[in-house]
């Protein structure tokens, strides 16, 4: 039946030349006007000299995860979604456009620059490591009236972060009615449960305004993956021999014995969200107006579980004590506030559009480490008392991230009548920015000998407040010298007081031969200024036996070690591409691109100072890398296994090429109803063209210690994403039922992991995978709405971590049979749902 229903989709998606990867609603064809990408007024997106893909609600109505990441990710070919994150990145994912780094995308809210998360992406070797960009998960997806999404880059229209394109969300501006709806969900196995609501008004603002309101609500439950936990079981279950009566009573005691390790899941959250866009006309050729959001998260992950004698003390009289005679498994959790505002006023004076805008954005992530305890605090203070100590510490506070932003803009423009083939448009505009990103620390326990189990607290010495300001201006002119030839010329000059200033300029042309056929093209530079988090972010990482602190690259330890401050990366972008009309109802897009990124920021492969496995040196790796650790306050008293750093560092260029298409088609079998297709594909292949030397203070070629970049962190840049993917859509309209048959094929992955146990190294390799959703709407009345559907609707579950070659211990991890964490469809398989949408 399986085979069957998938043969019946594939010709049904492929065999009439579909669609657009974009679901384009109905209301929002490609003719919509656009405002991404271009300054002049009036462009719609069929006529673009970049290439554009607009995002309406049907694409919302079709995806059960009412998150907007999610939303792009299963819409977009060129887009891909983190599934899975270790540590806080967990509980902040992120997605990446064109098979380069999150941070290079830039996204824009009604136009504005928004602002980026607190909660940094530390994650060696994964394509999302240094992730800082902006969350938007505290975007609503029920204020949202379309998406632009360019895909070009466009630094010099619109400055830093801007290399692989720009997601420009604009807010509804309805000024009456509105919709409530509710969703519920879940995944077939694995657990994670979901509830999401979301109300939506429109209201009059005297007579020449409106305000268009948004509140939502969503939650997300656990998931679990993986069965036993190897330091304690052999694959099978069994325990393993030669452990201590107080580990194996222990393990027997815990919840869920014999599976008592959760990490590899979801986590846990829920989010508060509420924003609202408001505009009142002043006089007959102005507005102002205002926008803005609110949002609250509380989320919370499981890390490893640790066994009883993990916390122990002995009294004054010597007996010993285990204050937590079933282990604990610790938890990370952040309560996070995210704030945005704009305001500012439009219009037109002597003939010269103006818009002027102000705009405030904050987010600030307090994190704590719950359900866990400081061994060594514990242990000084019964060594003290005669008897066991009770109220042991489980909870801590572990310090503070926050990152804010204010933007200034003005932007002015003027069309002139110079007898060519339409009007010249001249824009201008300058911009004023200044950020600030700073690390509280924690309470003392959270960070004293250690900290906590699995999350130290920041500790005074990761402390710090640091700022920035930068302003630009650029300027460009579009025009269309003869019928059917547009062209669009930009330049922007922007200076940053922390690492100087950065020139970049884009040449982008469209021909028409016929409304049948078109050319267009791209020749760029672009920037991006390294993120304060990448470049301020200090934190130190203790597990069982090891201490791993991330350095941070501005810092005098890291110069010391021979490690520069970061600077900005660099870009040159090239695309070339066609739009054709070959009949009625048909369009096909193709673009070829190719970007080079020179001084890209990439997270550095581990770092060693000290490696039990190192038989030479007392195990010493690099002593400046353990005297670094020592300055920044860490302890190393539980590093008995290793020790050593990672670091972010202009440390790589690369060059990614690729060939982005999308084709829409619409059919109408009279009384049968009407099928709108769609099928977009990109393929993305990056390839690493210079890797900068390690520094010689951290450089042991005994050990093995001789690149900057290990064989996973250049699989996370070249490797681990697809290279290809495809996404056709079928979207069936009949009387009051509808549709939604979407297929995505994923390519294949790979990326190699070093071996925990044996030091070997193995390819982990997943294939070329198909994704089938389905969703299923009724319109009970014009205003009622039912959907019930599903997201991978066969099940397909991620690929399980390889075993090492003598079969005791998975290459990474402590959990058997635990998700590859690169899967690029996510790690929980099928998900179903229901919805429930009313209009008014």
């Amino acid at each position: 039946m399986k085979k069957l229903l998938f043969t019946t989709t594939a010709l049904a998606l492929f065999a009439p030349m579909a669609a657009q990867a974009a679901e384009a609603d109905q209301a929002e064809p490609s003719s919509e006007i656009i405002v991404t990408g271009t300054r002049q007024t009036g462009m719609k997106a069929a006529d673009s000299a970049a290439p554009i893909q607009l995002i309406g609600t049907q694409a919302f109505q079709s995806v059960g995860q009412q998150d907007l990441t999610q939303v792009l990710a299963q819409t977009l070919p060129s887009l891909n979604f983190q599934g899975f994150g270790g540590d806080t990145a967990n509980l902040t994912l992120s997605a990446a456009l064109r098979g380069i780094n999150p941070n290079d995308t830039l996204v824009l809210i009604n136009g504005k620059r928004r602002h980026t998360t607190a909660n940094l992406a530390v994650l060696g070797g994964s394509p999302y490591s240094g992730s800082a960009t902006t969350d938007l998960s505290f975007v609503p997806t029920n204020a949202i009236g379309r998406i632009e999404v360019l895909q070009d880059g466009a630094a010099a229209q619109y400055g830093s972060d801007a290399i692989a394109g720009v997601v420009n969300i604009m807010l509804k501006s309805a000024d009456h009615g509105g919709s409530f709806t509710a969703t519920g969900g879940s995944n077939y196995e694995n657990g994670g449960k979901t509830a999401a609501t979301a109300l939506n008004l429109g209201f009059k603002l005297g007579e020449k305004g409106f305000v268009n309101v948004t509140g939502e609500y969503k939650f997300h439950d656990y998931t679990s993956h993986g069965n036993y936990d190897r330091r304690y079981f052999y694959p099978d279950g069994t325990l393993k021999p030669g452990q201590s009566a107080v580990i194996v009573n222990g393990l027997k005691g815990f919840a869920g014995y014999p599976n008592v390790n959760n990490i590899n899941g979801d986590a846990r959250y829920s989010i508060y969200n509420l924003s609202f866009n408001a505009g009142y006309d002043v006089g007959s050729d102005a507005q102002v107006y205002a926008f803005g959001t609110y949002g609250n998260r509380n989320a919370k992950a499981f890390e490893n579980y640790r066994a009883p004698n993990r916390v122990s003390g002995t009294t004054s009289t010597g007996t010993t004590v285990y204050p937590l005679p079933n282990g604990f498994q610790p938890q990370e959790n952040i309560r996070e506030e995210d704030f945005s505002l704009t305001a500012g006023i439009k219009g037109k004076a002597a003939q010269w559009n103006y818009d002027l805008s102000l705009t405030y954005g904050k987010d600030a992530v307090a994190l704590y480490t719950i359900n866990s305890a400081n061994p060594t605090l514990f242990s000084m203070a019964q060594s003290a008392s005669p008897t066991a100590l009770t109220g042991l510490q489980r909870n801590f506070y572990d310090g503070q991230l926050s990152n804010s932003e204010w933007v200034g803009n003005i932007d002015i423009s003027r069309d002139f009548d110079l007898g060519m083939a339409k009007p010249l448009t001249l824009a201008f505009g300058g911009e004023y920015r200044q950020g600030n990103y700073s690390i509280t620390s924690g309470e003392y326990g959270s960070y004293a000998f250690g900290g906590a189990q699995s999350y130290p607290g920041f500790a005074p010495t990761d402390a710090g407040s640091y700022g920035r300001n930068s302003y630009a201006g650029y300027i460009d002119v579009a025009a269309d010298p003869i019928a059917g030839l547009h062209v669009d010329v930009a330049g922007r000059y922007e200076h940053y007081s922390d690492f100087g200033s950065a020139w970049s300029g884009k040449f982008n042309a469209r021909y028409d031969f016929s409304p049948a056929f078109a050319i267009r093209g791209t020749v760029s530079n672009g920037f991006r200024a390294p993120t304060l988090a990448e470049s301020y972010y200090s934190s130190v990482n203790v597990g069982p036996g090891s201490t791993f602190g991330q350095l941070p690259p501005n810092s005098a330890a890291a110069q010391l070690l021979g490690f520069s401050k970061l600077k900005a990366e660099k870009s040159t972008n090239f695309s070339f591409g066609f739009v054709a009309h070959p009949l009625p109802k048909l369009q096909i897009t193709v673009d070829a691109y190719q970007i080079k990124i020179r001084d890209r920021i990439v997270a550095s492969g581990d770092i060693y100072g000290f490696n039990s496995a190192y038989n030479a040196n007392n195990g010493i790796v690099s002593q400046a890398v353990q005297n670094a650790l020592i300055s920044r306050g860490v302890s190393l008293a539980d590093a008995t296994s290793y020790s050593g750093i990672n670091i972010f560092t202009n440390g790589a260029d690369t060059r990614t090429r690729g060939v982005e298409a999308t084709a829409t088609y619409s059919s109408d079998f009279g009384d049968m109803g009407k099928v709108d297709w769609s099928l977009g594909a990109n393929y993305n292949k990056t390839e690493i063209t210079r890797i900068s030397p390690l520094p010689t203070a951290v450089y042991n070629a005994g050990f093995g210690q001789t690149d900057l970049l290990s064989a996973s962190a250049k699989d996370a840049l070249t490797t681990a994403t697809p290279r290809v993917k495809l996404i056709g859509n079928a979207l069936w309209n009949i009387g009051q039922f509808s549709v939604n048959l979407r297929e995505t094929m994923y390519g294949s992955t790979s990326q190699h992991t070093v071996g925990a146990g044996d030091g070997l190294l193995y390819l982990q390799h997943i294939g070329t995978t198909f994704i089938t959703d389905l969703n299923v709407g009724y319109k009970l009345t014009p205003k009622i709405r039912f959907d019930a559907g599903a997201n991978n609707l066969f099940d397909k579950q991620a690929p399980t971590t390889r075993l090492q070659n003598d079969g005791s211990r998975p290459i990474s991890g402590n959990v058997y049979n635990s998700p590859i964490s690169f899967t690029p469809w996510g790690i929980n398989g099928g998900y179903y749902y229901a919805r429930v949408t009313v209009n008014f």
